[in-house]
């Protein structure tokens, strides 16, 4: 099957690499343009982490134009709403229209206790992985109401967004939001046949989940962990055999909920997560 949002555009957030990358890649693949929006620099102080860049998000431009599909970039912070606004309001602008809004942009870290976690890191974590997911609706959504043909919007959240884990509180308690904030603007978009949905993944396979800082949280017994060896704790948390998943089995939910195949799918939590949930 081809062509399955064929003639609509998509805002993807965090679309320089990883998931947000692989979103605007199959989305242009079945025929959407996308308006692709990255901060392209450094969100974090003292991460291991790396960050974007624009080397980066000009090479999800190259991709999605070599699938003869038109694409705008933007590189901006999407906790800054009138930067966000504007660079939404360029790209509909350019491309006519706006019928997907895919909130992905976000940041990851951990290792503190709750109590121990300092005032700047909540506020960091709530600002970038919560507030800037309604921005980013809120700086779209009303040229996809003015189009007047509905649409979709998908909203990143996690795994940790439905269970909890230890030394990540910040995290869970943004993620969690994200569930609140997609159910309230389901239930305020459905008079406009706009859907809002979340995606939660679990483990990915990007620069996000694939760093030093990772390995060692999950093998602190290790002084150079690896994959291989983040492999067995990966498994762990699981029902199906696996560490983690790619980047494209995120973008397989997301291109079915923004597609007309889930046009009656509003208010869900899709999880991809290989029954991480259900341990």
């Amino acid at each position: 099957m081809t062509g399955r949002v064929e003639g609509k555009v998509a805002l993807v957030t965090g679309a320089a690499r990883g998931q947000g990358r692989s979103h605007a890649v199959r989305l242009a693949q079945e025929g959407a343009d996308i308006i692709a929006v990255d901060i392209c620099r450094p969100v974090v102080e003292d991460t291991p982490i790396p960050a974007s860049t624009s080397a980066d998000l000009a090479e999800t431009a190259d991709m999605v134009k070599a699938l003869d599909r038109r694409i705008v970039t933007a590189e901006v912070d999407v906790r800054d709403f009138d930067a966000l606004k504007s660079a939404v309001d360029s790209g509909v602008e350019q491309l006519g229209r706006l019928d997907i809004i895919v909130a992905n942009a976000g940041i990851g870290n951990g290792g503190d206790t709750l109590d121990k976690t300092s005032e700047h890191d909540w506020q960091e974590m709530i600002d970038v992985n919560l507030s800037s997911v309604w921005k980013t609706v809120k700086a779209g959504v009303g040229h996809v109401i003015s189009g007047g043909e509905g649409g979709s919007i998908i909203l990143t959240s996690s795994v940790g967004g439905l269970k909890a884990y230890p030394n990540c509180g910040n995290y869970v308690a943004a993620k969690h939001g994200v569930v609140g904030v997609m159910r309230s603007f389901a239930v305020e978009l459905g008079q406009h046949n706009i859907r809002v949905n979340s995606v939660h993944p679990t483990n990915v396979n990007t620069p996000m989940f694939m760093n030093e800082g990772t390995m060692k949280m999950f093998r602190p017994d290790l002084e150079n962990p690896g994959p291989d060896d983040l492999l067995p704790i990966g498994q762990m948390m699981h029902v199906l055999p696996i560490g983690w998943v790619e980047p494209e089995d995120i973008s397989n939910a997301v291109l079915f909920l923004a597609s007309d195949e889930s046009r009656f799918v509003t208010g869900l939590e899709l999880t991809v997560d290989g029954g991480s949930c259900l341990k």
